[in-house]
């Protein structure tokens, strides 16, 4: 049972943010913070920066804005650092990503300049598309995940951060299956040392994370910290993790639209849908063994949300297709067209048909604002290992091993609000409201 911290610990001092992959979302996050330090622009996207919290009934019209009723770290406070493939500065990589204009970047180009990765654990076997020149050297995994740490110490040294907080935006690595190596700590460990394929370069990073006491959100959909040897790591470091992959566009779209269909009951024939990008990450879901990973997690949304098994009238053996294509002329501006074939009363067929065009890492940065500060709040709070009530940022939200994970976006906000009122004693809002008519 996890018990509510009596107190929870202040956010003193400088907040280290940490990006193994600093490309468009990293730089766009990074570059947004900065502006908005600077009271040059708004932090449209972050809970944390704009959302409000109802507390207790609503004829006491009690609504403070979140980061006024949990202590986060403030902007100002935090200080960045990561690494990448490639050894450009986060101006440089920014300028290429073309998410933002030139005028935004301008503003904060000496900013920008002076953040320069760190070399990065990279191996082509897990992302095919890209081929990385500012590489680490060892041995063996075991002597790279000693560099990672050691990385990490070093930032902390000369950052004069006191706190950390690790978030994965590298790419999308090819599909892995959980294999008996990852059961314990032990065996993860031994395999390091001998260099087996079943630990992806994203592994290393979550386990010097977690031996560093860091807190580790996984924004993409690699297996990562998904495993039993990482999460009884983060429990026994005391540590809370997160994941995974960011949920911005089209998924985002499914978890608002599907619960309004399974609200009011309206039957799924089938959901097609297709995205065209042209990014980093797009080049890199080209290769099928890497697509396969995000299909997993693009997939897994409706099935949990609708409920199949409980309503096999309207959702049994519903087709659900999701194809993305690279598109490099499209650059970061990510398009999602969704095709949905419904049927109501009398079984009567109707179509949604939804086109999105999105900007992927303008809807990646806030979530990682977000994440960054929430995650910081739990180590404060001494919660550790998996926090579901983050599962508002995410298509494939982890939880115990026993739960199905809770795809609904409503009532994702819901746990995420009710966390954050149970943390400060504040009653739970059920929105029974029955106090009213009594």
């Amino acid at each position: 049972m996890i018990r509510r911290p009596a107190k929870i610990a202040p956010p003193k001092g400088k907040l280290g943010v940490l990006t193994p992959g600093m490309g468009a979302v990293t730089t766009t996050f990074i570059a947004g913070v900065e502006l908005i330090r600077r009271g040059q622009a708004a932090p449209i996207g972050s809970l944390t920066q704009m959302g409000t919290i109802r507390l207790g009934k609503r004829t006491e019209h009690r609504s403070p804005a979140i980061k006024d009723f949990v202590p986060l770290a403030k902007l100002d406070d935090l200080v960045f650092g990561g690494w990448d493939i490639f050894p450009d500065d986060a101006y440089q990589t920014a300028r290429k990503a073309g998410v933002l204009s030139a005028e935004h970047l301008e503003r904060v180009k000496p900013f920008l300049s002076s953040i320069r990765p760190m070399k990065a654990v990279f191996d082509r076997r897990y992302v095919r598309r890209l081929d990385g020149t500012y590489l680490k050297r060892g041995s063996s995994k075991w002597d790279l995940a000693q560099q990672l740490q050691e990385d990490i110490e070093k930032f902390r040294a000369t950052s004069g951060a006191k706190r950390l907080v690790m978030i994965w935006c590298g790419s999308t690595e090819v599909y892995m299956k959980p294999h008996r190596l990852h059961r314990d700590l032990a065996s993860f460990e031994k395999a390091l040392k001998q260099n087996h394929e079943a630990i992806p370069p994203s592994m290393l990073y979550a386990y010097a994370a977690l031996r560093c006491g860091v807190p580790f959100a996984n924004g993409a959909p690699n297996l990562t910290v998904d495993i039993p040897a990482l999460q009884d790591l983060a429990q026994e470091k005391r540590v809370p993790v997160a994941g995974k992959d960011f949920k911005t566009g089209q998924t985002l779209m499914k978890t608002i639209i599907a619960p309004g269909l399974k609200s009011r009951l309206i039957g799924l024939h089938g959901w097609f849908s297709t995205n065209i990008l042209g990014n980093r990450d797009g080049e890199v879901l080209d290769d099928p063994e890497s697509f396969k990973t995000k299909e997993e997690s693009k997939l897994g949304v409706l099935e949990y949300i609708l409920q199949p098994k409980l309503y096999p009238e309207l959702y049994g053996g519903f087709s659900h297709v999701v194809r993305i294509n690279y598109y490099p002329p499209r650059g970061d501006n990510k398009e999602g067209w969704d095709n949905i074939d419904i049927f109501g009363w009398l079984r009567y067929p109707m179509q949604l048909k939804i086109n999105f065009l999105c900007r992927d890492s303008i809807l990646a940065a806030p979530l990682v604002l977000d994440l960054v500060l929430f995650l910081d709040l739990a180590q404060r709070a001494g919660l550790r290992g998996i926090q579901e009530w983050l599962s508002f940022y995410f298509k494939s939200p982890m939880c115990a091993p026993a739960l199905y994970p809770e795809h609904d976006l409503f009532i994702q906000l819901m746990k995420l609000k009710n966390t954050l009122r149970w943390l400060r004693g504040e009653r739970l809002i059920t929105h029974l409201g029955t106090e009213y008519y009594d």
